[in-house]
Parts: C-alpha cells; structure tokens; sequence
C-alpha cells in the first residue's frame, strides 16, 4: 500500500535543511519525494517536522544502569528481558538504528529482525576487546574478576580478553563467527574501569594491526573505546573506523583523525550521567565519581576541538549511563557546545549511516532508501523538548510507535 506524508517539514539530511515537500513509501522504501503525490493512505503531518530514523552509534542495550552491586546481583538472562524494554524505550525517541558497544549477542538482534520485541535495527560488536588488566578485564584488588559490566562468558558472547597478536587474530575470528557485525576494542581505561586510569594507553601497535587486518578482510569494521590521548592516536594509526569517546584529544590526534578520516562519536552525555546516578543512589566506587567530574571538561574541550577542525562526528549517548530513552539528550548537549542544532540532526541521521556503511540504504529521505521516519510536532530544531514531542515513528515503511503529545 502506497502512503503519502503530506505537509510537514521535511529535512534533508544531505543539505542540512527543511523542506516543504511530501513523500510516499511503498513496499518498506521511500518511492518518490515531491508535491501533490497521490496514494492509497494519507497521513497529514501539518505543523509537524519530519526527520529520517535517527541513530544512536553507542548504546549498550543489555545493560540498564550502572549500580555496581546491582549488576553482581542480576541474572544473566534477565539482563535480556530488561533490554527488550530497552530497545522500545531507544525506539520511542525516534532511533530506528543502532550500534551496540558490547553486550547485545546474535540472539538479540535475531529476535529484532524476526519481530519477536519491538526496537531499532541494531549492529552488534558482542564483548569490548581487552588486555589483560585492561578496561574489560575487570578484576578487584582482593584478586576477584567480578564481571559487573560484562558478565561472565557463555556461547556466543566468548570472552575476549587477549595478549599479542597471535591472540587478537583468533578472538576476532571467534567474534565475528559469534556474529559481530563491528568489531569493538579498548585501547585505553575508561571512567568506569575498576582499576584503570583513562588515560593510559593498553595495546601495542602490532596487536592493533591485527585487529584491524583481521576485521578489514571480514569486511567489517573496528570501534575503540579510546579516552587518553596516546590510545587515541594509536587506534587511528591502526586505522580504527571511529575513536568513542575521545577525552583526551590534542592537536595530532585531530589532524590524524582528519588525514584517515576517522570518526568521532563523543558520547558528551555519559560522564554527566555518572555524576546523575551517583545523585540518585547508584552504587559504584567513589573514585569513579571523581574520575567522572574531571572527564566532562576534558571530553567538552576535545569535542569543541574536533568540531572546529571539522572532523567527522556520529552521534552516540552510551546509554545505560544515562537511562534508555533519553537518548536525544546528546543531541542538545553537542549543540550547546557549538554544533548548529541542524548539523546534530546530520550527526544522527547521515553522517551515522556513513560510520556504520549504512548511507546507501538509511539517513535520508530518498527514493529507494528504507522508510526509516519520525514525525516530532512543531520545530525540531527545539532539541531540549525534541523527545517529547515525537509523535510518530516508522521502521521499514510500519508505523511501529504512535504517541499523545
């Protein structure tokens, strides 16, 4: 059945402009964009802003808050239940499409594509590639690994912690065979680790190398989880496809991230949330929360000094930190740091279909491209209210989240 959206303000994620226009979907795709389109079904979008689906490039679905002893106490397999309301909370905000940092397996993204729960399409890199000691190797100082954000191993999520070359070669085959669509690595602490500073830089440049000539002949990319300055320019060295998080960006590292033309997906939102769960009673060492308030500035700084160079940047919120469904709180942050509110709207539209090798298929709204819509009342421009005036949310041409606002 042919649908014609008729209307509204419709923006165009190549110009970075709305436009006055309408557009018709037939058989899951967009089929012609233009004016006075005849179709069998009419939806009237007057006075409402039309965007493609959104995306959020780092969200981590199986996990859904950050409350250290809580984590020990859950269930394996009700961490899955949890990500089902999860991944329909992501896809109440308009995102249609995700990538996943660690966590979601084959099953999960199996039971998207076959209708069972409700939420965004979704790229899987299954566990965060570690050292020994490293960001996802999470031991305690009374010599337990604890397994608090990554849980324990179990078929089809193997672990991955591995040393040399030798090792990163065969973890990434045992990945991908596990049904990793990215390949995701820490070549730095994180704000979250147990033991690791941010800053330090884990990984040697032949283990890297592997990495990503093993991932490149799969034809499949790499993501780093990289905070300090020397893991960061290290990554991009190896030819990683995108830095998350980027605290610690210096001038070289922007100009390497310009010549191999690296993304940045910024993620400004999390280290804020860790502050805000810590606020609401979430569990987790003090240390962390100290690590946290230092961080905000650092990444704000470096996210400024990206933007104004002009690096490639994706948007991605890593939800859990802040809760599933708030999503869109990146998009005003990045704003208020200096992106124009329409080329955030580009970040989460095209420019993250580009990093995920999506482009020709999703972000725009173009002839032949999948019906991916969102339909938010008024300007969506106003991204402070942005989620809570989405109205409208289609997936593949099926309106699958309708909303009172």
């Amino acid at each position: 059945m042919r649908t014609v959206f008729t209307g509204g303000s419709v923006f165009d994620s190549n110009r970075g402009v709305f436009d006055k226009v309408d557009f018709a979907i037939d058989d899951e795709r967009f089929v012609e964009v233009g004016n006075a389109l005849d179709g069998d079904e009419r939806v009237d979008v007057d006075g409402c802003s039309v965007l493609p689906g959104m995306f959020d490039c780092h969200t981590h679905v199986t996990i859904t808050n950050m409350d250290f002893v809580e984590g020990l106490e859950t269930p394996l397999s009700y961490r899955f239940i949890q990500a089902a309301r999860n991944l329909e909370a992501t896809l109440e905000t308009g995102i249609t499409t995700i990538r996943d940092a660690a966590g979601a397996d084959l099953g999960l993204k199996r039971a998207l594509e076959d209708g069972l729960i409700n939420g965004p399409r979704m790229q899987i890199s299954i566990r965060l590639i570690s050292q020994t000691g490293g960001c996802g190797d999470e031991w305690m100082p009374c010599g337990q690994r604890v397994q608090w954000f990554s849980y324990l191993p179990y078929p089809g999520s193997p672990e991955a912690i591995v040393d040399g070359p030798e090792e990163m070669r065969k973890k990434v085959r045992e990945l991908i065979m596990a049904g990793a669509d990215v390949l995701k690595v820490a070549t730095t602490g994180a704000v979250m680790s147990t033991h690791q500073h941010p800053s330090s830089a884990h990984f040697r440049k032949d283990e890297l190398d592997m990495l990503v000539l093993e991932a490149s002949s799969a034809g499949k990319h790499v993501m780093a989880h990289a905070l300090g300055c020397e893991g960061i320019k290290a990554a991009i060295r190896a030819g990683v496809r995108s830095i998350e998080h980027g605290m610690e960006l210096d001038d070289e590292a922007v100009a390497l991230m310009l010549e191999h033309g690296t993304y940045l997906v910024p993620t400004l939102i999390a280290d804020p949330g860790v502050l805000e769960a810590a606020e609401q009673g979430d569990s987790f060492p003090e240390e962390r929360r100290r690590i946290a308030e230092k961080a905000i500035a650092l990444g704000q700084d470096s996210y400024k000094k990206a933007l104004k160079a002009g690096v490639k940047i994706a948007m991605g919120s890593d939800s859990a930190v802040t809760p599933h469904g708030e999503n869109l709180r990146e998009l005003d942050l990045m704003n208020r740091l200096g992106m124009p509110a329409a080329d955030t709207l580009v970040s989460a539209t095209l420019t993250a279909a580009q990093l995920m090798s999506l482009d020709d298929q999703l972000g725009s709204i173009e002839v032949g491209k999948r019906a991916d819509v969102v339909v938010v009342r008024g300007d969506a421009l106003e991204l402070t209210t942005l989620r809570e005036r989405i109205w409208l949310v289609y997936k593949d041409g099926r309106r699958v989240i309708e909303r009172a606002v």
